[in-house]
């Protein structure tokens, strides 16, 4: 047993002294490796510093996707001032030269965006207005004339056409699917600068009652939108259309982050109606709305705040052959109920001229059913309050 004692105490001693050399001379040798596996840390994430063609950290695909689509759109109009009384003195055309009765020409810049390979372009009507010429510059450098195929001032759209090949023509996207929050890009030529990208998100959808166009579902976003943007697209992260840039509120003229554009489903409607027809034809019945308010509502005495009233009737129009009178409150349209001044233009709108329709009103406390055959609304000029040209 002694002896066994004895083994172990060397046994000790000579590890010991075998550590304090390793320890002196070679301390590195003791150095432990970590006890936890790489394997159980890694995680499916990327490194800080980021990939930056990733999608989390850019919008790239989406902008290159779009912008070949984005056209620069240059419209010149001829103006003639009043002739000075001595514009015909060979004299004073001496000095003078034509003086202020010659012709003048003035230059605008918009945007435009190329939605299909036959050449159609989607603008603003505001952005073309009047134009005597239009010329359209492309992404790739490309320049031509554009001929204008129809306009809708109710919308403040307008279609045009170039004859050009290889046409790079934007995707329509879908409204159904974008929500407040989601991300979007603005696409134009700001300023004159050249083609730009903004981004922000859908601040607001279905925007009306701001006295912009007489047919209004904005969709409200705070990407910066600024003079030359008109008629620029507005983009999902995909890089799909989701609305035509048309206005902005300001009270400088610069972007305030509050601006709008024409969604898609308007854009395509109208669209294919002037491809179509050359013009967007909707239904009339020949009526002054007006919303209810709650002042109203008191001193009509009414128990309601949906409807429209009736404020003016036009005296041998459809609505006043079929009997509706001033004071009214239309409740619905072909069984589609009436909320508000808005829902009542798109409804009846929508209305093929010539058809006969129901129209439910409440006349003093007794609703009243009529018919009416509904009649072709008359073309009108509008200019945006507040546009970004």
């Amino acid at each position: 047993m002694r002896r066994l004692w004895l083994l172990f105490a060397q046994t000790v001693t000579v590890a010991l002294a075998l550590w304090f050399i390793v320890a002196t001379l070679k301390p590195e040798w003791l150095a432990r490796s970590p006890v936890v596996q790489l394997e159980s840390t890694e995680v499916p994430v990327r490194e800080a510093s980021g990939d930056p063609g990733s999608p989390q950290n850019t919008y790239r695909f989406a902008s290159q996707r779009a912008m070949p689509a984005v056209v620069n759109i240059f419209t010149t109009k001829e103006s003639r001032q009043s002739p000075h009384p001595f514009s015909n003195d060979p004299l004073f055309r001496r000095f003078f030269g034509d003086g202020p009765g010659a012709d003048e020409r003035q230059f605008s810049l918009g945007s435009g965006v190329i939605v299909s390979p036959q050449g159609y372009i989607l603008t603003n009507n505001h952005v073309i207005e009047s134009a005597d010429q239009i010329e359209i510059a492309l992404a790739d450098g490309r320049k031509v004339s554009g001929r204008l195929v129809g306009t809708d001032p109710e919308t403040d759209l307008a279609v045009l056409k170039v004859e050009l090949k290889e046409l790079p023509a934007i995707t329509l996207g879908s409204l159904d699917r974008a929500k407040v929050g989601d991300v979007v890009l603005a696409i134009g030529n700001p300023f004159g600068v050249g083609q730009t990208v903004t981004m922000g998100i859908v601040s607001a959808l279905g925007r009306n009652h701001l006295g912009i166009n007489t047919f209004e579902n904005f969709i409200q976003t705070d990407a910066a939108i600024n003079p030359g943007n008109s008629g620029g697209a507005l983009v999902d992260a995909d890089g799909h259309l989701l609305g035509i840039n048309t206005a902005i509120y300001s009270r400088s003229g610069g972007s305030l982050g509050i601006g709008f554009a024409i969604p898609v489903t308007t854009v395509k409607t109208v669209m294919e109606a002037i491809i179509r027809n050359g013009q967007v034809v909707r239904g009339w019945i020949g009526v002054e709305p007006q919303d209810i308010t709650p002042e109203l509502a008191e001193g009509f005495g009414l128990q309601r705040s949906s409807g429209t009233i009736i404020a003016g009737v036009l005296k041998g129009g459809p609505a006043d052959k079929a009997g509706v009178k001033p004071g009214d409150i239309l409740l619905s349209v072909a069984g589609q109920p009436v909320t508000d001044t808005v829902s009542m233009l798109n409804l009846v709108a929508q209305l093929k001229p010539g058809e006969q329709v129901a129209l439910t009103v409440l006349r003093r406390t007794k609703e009243v059913p009529l018919s009416v055959v509904v009649g072709r609304r008359p073309r009108m000029k509008q200019q945006p309050l507040q546009d970004t040209e």
